[in-house]
């Protein structure tokens, strides 16, 4: 008899969940489930309390609806019995982060905070605590703080320790009230298994946990403000879990939930973006994988410990076990191009495309793939959602020049995708120049699978073979894979995620490989392209960011004027 994994996959917009057949990798069924608050940025959901800028949060009760919704009905639609699924594993969206009481009750959920924004989950994409990362990089430089060389010389906004401040500054009695703060995926692990089991990959990564150092000293965070000198002890905890382990068994009160059988296995949570790599088949260094989506995350297997300017930190066993996880990543790809088509697109493309029966992202890259590289005369910074690497600034923000009154949607579109092909091979070129080798290149997610033009030109930028996931769903499917390792050998698992990915992972047989003449033209706009990006990015002109102040400053004046009317 058949036996079944499941893995479900938390973005930023919804939950999906993949029951896959254990041996082969088939994927039996996948469901979605669109969360029903969706990413909270304007309002709570009480909709008077209005959120500030750059302020992205969500909803717990959306997750565990993911479960409840997705689980079933793969199960269904397969026609698979729940004692035939031996495993399940999760990935998130990372650093997502949530205050909890002494139950493991998200503070949202009770009354006496339900309307104080801090009291919710912070997304990945949350850019309101930059100021504590902007503080706690100086400090850390100041104190000649080791750990942020592992970082490439910064802490982002989007992780734990900025957001967990942003807390104590503008909402202390959350702070207080907080018996944990979690990231989100351990927090829905804790829903199914009954006990918190902090995963290493989020740690390492996201709150500068370090396996042989641990987090930074209490005199650090002293320094930081005096309030968090305990904030491991008190808020955090130094017991880490490694990824590949097994976090525990589902619950009866996550049967009933899931529809799964009460000792099912769980594996210890995991990030997206790491849980798609045993997916395509990658147990070894050199190997860059990208996992593109509404942001895109690199990931890269290594053998030393390098340092490497603006990357997203380096992990021992953060990936895989026995190799040092290289991360980086850009903070808008997909995100992108949905903003172009939302607020840039003329009405006369959206009547052609659906007169063609098409989408308007598929009518695009159609009106693009005609344009020869070069053609449009554009040039775009792919900043939108600032920069993750190698800059590592929230505050910095998108770029579009040489544009003219001939200039067509479809010429923006394709310099959008270039923008973040450019900024990729930026982070190619920092890995290599810093000691770390990118001999393969992979891509991953719904992009990758739909987007043929844009894979092409990847190719032809980075000069490199551009190979594609077999799956449509690779983070679910690796989390389904950790799973499988989570239920074991004995149960019709395996013994290691090596072993689960030699049979499991897979890439298409098409490979994109890089053209000629494209590539010789791309290589002049990278130079122009790189020239820009230490231009606006390196505090030559600071333009962006003075942009940025001027809008907040006037929008706080004029939310000053409507209160005293």
């Amino acid at each position: 008899m058949a036996k079944y994994s499941i893995g479900v996959d938390y973005g930023t917009q919804s939950g999906r969940a993949v029951l896959v057949e254990i041996g082969t990798g088939k994927e039996v069924a996948t469901a979605i489930k669109p969360y029903t608050h969706g990413v909270i940025d304007e309002y709570l959901p009480d909709g008077k309390t209005k959120l500030e800028h750059d302020w992205a949060l969500q909803h717990p009760s959306d997750y565990l609806e993911v479960l409840s919704v997705t689980i079933p009905k793969v199960l269904s639609d397969a026609g698979v019995l729940p004692e035939e699924v031996i495993g399940l594993g999760i990935d998130f969206t990372a650093c997502t982060v949530l205050p909890v009481d002494s139950d493991g009750t998200p503070l949202c959920l009770k009354q006496e905070y339900s309307q104080n924004p801090h009291s919710y989950i912070k997304l990945w994409k949350h850019h309101a605590a930059q100021d504590e990362a902007d503080r706690l990089n100086t400090i850390a430089e100041e104190r000649g703080e080791n750990f942020l060389q592992r970082y490439g010389g910064k802490i982002s906004s989007e992780w734990m320790i900025p957001k967990v401040w942003q807390i104590l500054n503008e909402a202390p009695e959350i702070y207080e009230a907080a018996d944990q703060i979690l990231e989100a995926t351990d927090w829905v692990i804790s829903q199914l298994t009954g006990s918190v089991k902090r995963n290493s990959c989020t740690a390492g990564y996201k709150a500068i946990w370090h396996k042989q150092e641990g987090y930074p000293s209490k005199d650090f965070f002293k320094a930081l403000d005096p309030r968090l000198e305990n904030v491991v002890e008190e808020k955090l905890s130094s017991e880490i879990f490694s990824i590949g382990s097994k976090a525990g068994e589902i619950t009866d009160a996550a049967a009933k939930l899931t529809g799964l059988i009460p000792g099912t296995a769980v594996a210890i949570a995991n990030v997206d973006a790491h849980a798609a790599v045993p997916a395509v088949g990658i147990t070894g260094p050199g190997k860059l994988l990208m996992v593109m989506g509404t942001s895109t995350c690199h990931i890269l297997l290594g053998e030393e410990e390098k340092i490497v300017p603006g990357m997203c930190g380096v992990v021992e066993d953060g990936v895989l076990p026995g190799y040092l996880g290289y991360e980086a990543g850009q903070s808008c790809v997909g995100d992108h191009f949905e903003w172009f088509t939302e607020n840039c697109v003329p009405a006369n493309y959206y009547e052609e495309a659906e007169a063609g029966g098409i989408g308007i992202h598929q009518l695009l890259t159609e009106k693009a793939s005609m344009l020869e590289a070069g053609e449009s005369g554009l040039l775009a910074l792919d900043w939108w959602n600032g920069n993750r690497s190698t800059l590592v600034d929230a505050n910095l923000t998108g770029l579009l020049i040489g544009s003219t009154l001939l200039t067509k949607a479809e010429e923006i579109y394709r310099a959008l995708i270039e923008a973040t092909a450019y900024g990729t091979r930026m982070i190619v070129e920092t890995f290599r120049s810093n000691g770390v080798p990118v001999n393969e290149v992979y891509a991953a997610g719904g992009i990758a699978e739909k987007n043929g033009l844009m894979m092409q030109i990847y190719s032809d930028v980075l000069k490199m073979d551009v190979k594609i996931s077999a799956s449509s769903q690779t983070p679910a499917l690796g989390a389904a894979m950790f799973g499988a390792v989570a239920a074991g050998k004995e149960r019709g698992g395996y013994e290691s995620i090596v072993k689960a990915a030699e049979d499991m992972g897979k890439v298409k047989e098409k490979v994109y490989q890089p053209i000629e003449k494209n590539s010789e033209v791309y290589e002049q706009l990278f130079t122009e392209y790189a020239r820009l990006y230490e231009y606006f990015g390196r505090g030559e002109n600071n333009v962006m960011k003075t942009l940025k102040k001027i809008k907040a400053e006037t929008a706080r004046k004029g939310e000053k004027v409507c209160s005293n009317n």
